[in-house]
């Protein structure tokens, strides 16, 4: 399955990398899962329809859509730049012409990642190298603000997951590695190319 096959399916537009984004020490420019990494995550890793989703830099909203139509599952996206987010509302308003029952499970905020306040729905979170490790530390740390108001299971998905963020993790919080998920074919090149998936413990 390539790219514009998902894409076709989906009815929205997502290929292509960010062009003109400025220059910031802590936040990284747009660019997303590829749709053949996603195949590999969610062919081991199961997302259920009571879960809700939050990508952390959704951009045009790939993990989002993708996700809602193979689990039924909430997402929520979560973007600074003003430009990718409404073109993620664009591509909400064409993924929803072919099921206008999902409206209420797809919701996308235009802010910085460490201002977004954590619903107590919120339980499973994707990162894809977004931000530094300082807003990294400043949005876990909301998460866990968000568990001591309401306990419930949480989990980390990390795509391209960075040696500081696996630090932090593992030797600062209660977070456990649950699975580790290789992209065959990548990995063997670049062991970037993997997912890591945390569960609070």
């Amino acid at each position: 399955m390539n790219e514009r096959y998902y894409d076709d399916l989906l009815n929205i537009k997502t290929r292509g990398t960010q062009e003109g984004f400025f220059q910031s020490a802590h936040y990284n420019r747009y660019e997303p899962t590829p749709y053949h990494a996603l195949e590999t995550l969610f062919s081991t890793y199961e997302l259920n329809a009571t879960d809700q989703i939050v990508d952390f830099g959704c951009g045009k909203g790939r993990l989002n859509f993708y996700i809602n139509y193979h689990f039924c599952a909430s997402v929520v996206g979560i973007e600074m730049n003003k430009a990718l987010y409404q073109q993620a509302l664009e591509n909400q308003a064409h993924f929803l012409k072919k099921d206008k029952h999902r409206r209420d499970k797809i919701h996308f905020h235009c802010c910085l990642a460490e201002n977004y306040k954590i619903d107590l729905l919120d339980n499973r979170f994707y990162f894809f190298n977004p931000f530094s490790v300082e807003i990294f530390i400043k949005v876990i740390n909301n998460i866990l603000d968000s568990v001591e108001r309401s306990e419930r299971d949480i989990e980390l998905i990390l795509y391209y997951p960075p040696v500081d963020y696996i630090s932090y993790l593992e030797r600062q919080t209660s977070f456990e590695l649950k699975m580790e998920i290789k992209l065959p074919g990548l990995y063997e090149k670049n062991p970037n190319e993997r997912f890591m998936i945390y569960r609070l413990v």
